[in-house]
């Protein structure tokens, strides 16, 4: 199972986020760049970008920051936030991003994931933000009546090969990651799933890596990287299932 780490960039900082509400911050970097250097030094090979205040706003807010990124790290990086036209898309793929994620354009235009999976294939991913088993846009402010699998399956119906499944309740909570959740939309859609949101501890991702046989490919950390709750070395020893007994 693939570890990803996420840097979460509002006004150009490394934040997290509680349930994605932008009252509930903490800052962990001023330097992003370096931050992703570091993960990318102790074995991670992609990094997950969010642009916070994109995704609030509606278009990208910190594109400098992400073109600085790109530019200190020679892992693949995949970025969501704020990007609801195919022009911002084209412009991000420009600067050498490897993935981008559609969240909130996904329900609000899904012409738009038709035309971007035309163009740049399984480069494109829809990102899946649950509440309560309905989906959440902008920001995570507003709840659509749409279920997850709903979205999921008309996204695998342009040519969506992925899906990055967040359970709003959990993120950046620390309180565990919703496996059930998780399991059903891998299970129902057939889609490859990357887990997002909630991980606390050692166990959640021993408990995470059981999904793999659901179609569950990877998992994102977030707080509990900054926290020390999990380090990245742990992460990835659980992940390759090489870890050693005490």
């Amino acid at each position: 199972m693939l570890i990803i780490p996420a840097i979460d960039l509002r006004a150009g900082r490394c934040v997290r986020l509680v349930e994605g509400r932008p009252e509930q911050e903490t800052v962990y970097s001023r330097d992003p760049v370096a931050v992703a250097r570091r993960w990318q030094e102790q074995g991670a090979r992609w990094l997950h970008v969010v642009d916070l205040d994109g995704a609030f706003a509606g278009v990208p807010k910190n594109l400098d920051m992400i073109k600085e990124i790109l530019a200190g790290v020679d892992i693949p990086v995949q970025v969501g936030g704020g990007i609801r036209d195919i022009d911002i898309i084209d412009r991000l793929m420009s600067l050498g991003v490897s993935r981008v994620i559609l969240g909130t354009a996904a329900v609000l235009k899904s012409q738009l994931v038709a035309e971007a999976c035309a163009k740049y294939g399984d480069k494109v991913l829809v990102g899946i933000d649950g509440r309560d088993g309905r989906v959440a846009v902008e920001g995570w402010g507003v709840t659509v009546e749409k279920s997850t699998t709903e979205l999921a399956m008309e996204a695998k119906a342009v040519g969506v090969k992925r899906v990055v499944f967040t359970d709003i309740w959990r993120d950046g909570t620390l309180k565990g990651p919703n496996l059930a959740a998780t399991a059903e939309l891998a299970r129902a859609t057939g889609l490859k799933v990357i887990a997002s949101g909630g991980v606390s501890s050692a166990d959640d991702l021993r408990e995470i890596t059981k999904l793999e046989q659901y179609g569950v490919e990877a998992v994102i950390l977030g707080k509990a990287l900054y926290a020390g709750t999990v380090t990245l070395k742990e992460a990835l020893s659980i992940a390759a299932g090489s870890e050693t007994e005490e």
